[in-house]
């Protein structure tokens, strides 16, 4: 594929103060490298490859609230705390020092416990007790508990602009503590943080926002990461309908978002094929045409073989000159306005170069083995 192709992917972005010299993104993915929940220099120098490999906007792995069971994994960051947020301060100083752009994701995993008596699954809280329909596991939060965590977002967005990050995102995807809010089957709740319709489900969302927007100035880009698939049940969908979606997003850009990042498994495919086809718009393409808000797509970027849970499972992935077409094809029509790459980026910190220079033969695949090193 000659560089020229793939020119659609290099045009500059601005939106408020965030100004990016391409429309890649470096996905948040989840690296446990952080002991006791403090990056150290090994992740701040993890960042500053990427950046100083022209990935216009770095996205940090997951990093976590001040709430006692929002992370799942000792060695996944905090970012609350006078030693965590040192650390976060080196690194966001390193990216800026190779002229990068970043922002971390800040998240509360709910109940899903991924290690070991970390957190005993007792005592995790979310909104009705369940981790997935039917399975009860910790505790359904009190008022006391969704005001603190409320709080506890705002304050890690404060800290976040305080320490000189671009951006920040929520993570309210995947399963995880705002998302399951969203989700019917997980929001049980009859007060009024539950209810039948969307709208009503996405208050906590939208609160969460409404604090974050205003803990942070006016020109802080503030990006929600979304999803309709969850860990628990990969076919779960929160909007069925592009009615249902308005009635879902509308809500949290009024809050304050101003970017939605829109994670599919598989970016190419379309949200409402029964409305527009086989190449239909994809869910960031949806959620754009809805709001008029910036979107970000992802989900399996320039990789053939397994998504990307399967991949982590070991599962064989390889480069593809076909997915990157895709892409392009998309960027193009203007679908959506940024692509964030996860699994490609954690393998090859080059990417973004090689691809700007028609490089495809030469983008490594990704591999299991590359999560035990930060490369």
């Amino acid at each position: 594929m000659p560089s020229s192709a793939t020119q659609t992917l290099f045009r500059p972005f601005k939106f408020k103060s965030l100004e990016l010299k391409n429309r890649i993104v470096m996905a948040p993915m989840t690296r446990t490298f952080s002991p006791e929940g403090v990056p150290g220099d090994n992740v701040a120098a993890y960042y500053r490859r990427r950046a100083e490999n022209d990935v216009g906007l770095i996205l940090s792995e997951g990093t976590v609230i001040d709430r006692p069971t929002s992370k799942n994994h000792p060695a996944i960051p905090d970012f609350h705390g006078e030693k965590a947020l040192s650390g976060w301060k080196n690194v966001i100083d390193s990216v800026h020092a190779a002229n990068g752009k970043m922002g971390p994701q800040i998240w509360h995993v709910a109940n899903t416990v991924a290690h070991p008596e970390w957190p005993k699954a007792e005592d995790t809280e979310s909104p009705s007790g369940f981790v997935k329909p039917g399975e009860k596991r910790g505790r359904a939060m009190s008022e006391e508990d969704i005001a603190d965590t409320i709080s506890a977002f705002a304050k890690a967005a404060a800290d976040a602009e305080r320490l000189g990050f671009d951006v920040v995102e929520l993570h309210g995807a995947h399963g995880y503590l705002i998302d399951q809010f969203f989700w019917p089957e997980l929001n049980l709740r009859e007060d009024r943080w539950g209810g039948p319709a969307i709208a009503e489900r996405a208050r906590f969302a939208a609160e969460v926002i409404k604090a974050v927007r205003e803990s942070v100035s006016d020109d802080m880009p503030v990006i929600i990461r979304l999803s309709q698939w969850k860990q628990q049940d990969y076919n779960a969908r929160i909007a069925t309908t592009p009615a249902e979606m308005a009635e879902w997003l509308e809500p949290l850009v009024d809050a304050g978002a101003d970017i939605l990042h829109c994670s599919q498994r598989r970016f190419w495919e379309p949200e409402f094929p029964e409305i527009d086809g086989e190449n239909g718009l994809n869910f960031a393409g949806w959620a754009k045409k809805i709001t008029g808000v910036p979107t970000i797509s992802v989900g399996s970027v320039g990789l053939d073989g397994a998504d990307f849970l399967g991949s982590f499972g070991g599962a064989e992935t390889s480069a593809s000159a076909s997915g990157i077409a895709k892409l392009v094809n998309r960027m193009e029509k203007d679908e959506f306005d940024l692509i964030a790459v996860g699994r490609a980026l954690i393998k090859d910190p080059e990417w973004v170069k090689k691809v700007e220079a028609g490089e495809i033969d030469k983008l490594q695949a990704f591999s299991r083995e590359t999560l035990a090193e930060l490369v």
